[in-house]
């Protein structure tokens, strides 16, 4: 049978056009990853990884949808719920009768919650540590201080947290972040280890005077995590020589640096920050000012009454020359000033 031209031509055109459908510009187009992100994802200098999304939804047949994509915000894939799972019963196992539906859902913002207060308070260890320089103080030792603690940062390589502990250390800060960019690689490490040995421990920030103090409070938030039980956060304010950046603002811009950089941290985590200084920066810079914040001075050669006159403190860094089991190398010695039961008391009104 014969036919027709004309629909022997729109029937060729048709099978044509099917066949190389999956090649047309809308399918190319697909196969581009898209260059928008989100500010709370940044792009990988590194080459991206061969097997890409856009890769991977490029090569599925045409009939099957592509797999699904991880969402950005989330540091891993998004758990079930459990109410949503099928069950499997056992013959003879009594069931619950209510299955809890939201108790793996993810909150839309992952905070711990607090734990709850009349906790059993936990164990002061005596100091124990040594130091290679030490430094008489005399009748205002900080031996004569119950709570001794230390602060550390990559240069304290891989510690042992346990140990670090029983020789005295009851609680350590932790360097998280530098200006708007760095953050320290052991980090996320010291963090966790800290907290599973049963320290109370908190995070610093060495604050960098060429960068603006808002972007230096988002990079410390987006680093930190806000925890319940941690200590208050840190802003580390100093002169440092070895710093790529060379300038020394005014009194005036310090201040209101700190001032903005301080109060974004105090609203995300509910804590007054604490400021760390050493005696130059002091000097030239916080001689009266911020009075109703703590302090945590650095004075290795007196005692703090001396080298801050009339400034109240709540740590006193008095070593950095320090020894210690559980870690090689220097480490930085602190104290509290208060009694066993002032820390006890200062940690629970910080719960």
């Amino acid at each position: 049978m014969r036919i027709p031209v004309v629909p022997a031509l729109l029937i060729a055109f048709l099978t044509l056009s099917g066949c190389t459908s999956s090649s047309g510009p809308a399918s190319i187009l697909a196969s581009v990853p898209s260059r928008e992100t989100t500010s709370s994802v940044v792009r990988p200098s590194a080459p991206v990884p061969a097997a890409d999304v856009g890769e991977v939804a490029a090569r599925a047949p045409v009939n099957q949808p592509a797999p699904p994509q991880e969402e950005l915000a989330w540091a891993g894939p998004i758990p079930e719920p459990q109410g949503f799972l099928p069950e499997t019963r056992t013959v003879a196992m009594p069931m619950p009768s209510d299955r809890p539906v939201t108790a793996m859902l993810a909150p839309d913002d992952p905070v711990i919650a607090p734990a709850p207060r009349g906790r059993t308070r936990s164990l002061v260890y005596s100091h124990r540590f040594r130091d290679a320089k030490p430094i008489n103080f005399g009748r205002s030792s900080p031996r004569k201080l119950a709570v001794h603690g230390v602060d550390v940062s990559r240069w304290q390589g891989d510690i042992d947290w346990q140990k670090l502990r029983t020789q005295g250390a009851n609680f350590v800060y932790i360097k998280s972040t530098d200006g708007g960019d760095h953050l320290d690689p052991m980090f996320k490490t010291n963090w966790r280890k800290a907290r599973e040995a049963g320290l109370k421990h908190g995070a610093y920030h060495f604050f960098y005077w060429c960068r603006t103090a808002r972007e230096q409070a988002d990079w410390f938030i987006r680093n930190v995590p806000r925890e319940a039980g941690a200590l208050p956060p840190v802003i580390d304010v100093e002169w440092n020589g070895e710093s790529s950046c060379k300038r020394r603002p005014s009194r005036e811009d310090v201040l209101e640096k700190m001032q903005v950089f301080m109060d974004k941290l105090e609203r995300h985590y509910g804590q007054r920050p604490i400021i760390y200084t050493a005696p130059d920066f002091y000097r030239d810079n916080l001689r009266g000012a911020f009075p109703d914040y703590p302090f945590w001075l650095r004075s290795v050669a007196a005692h703090p009454s001396q080298v801050y006159p009339g400034r109240k403190w709540v740590f006193w860094q008095y070593s950095g020359s320090g020894i210690s089991h559980g870690v090689e190398g220097r480490i930085d010695l602190n104290v509290f000033h208060g009694s066993e039961e002032d820390w006890h008391d200062w940690v629970a009104s910080r719960s």
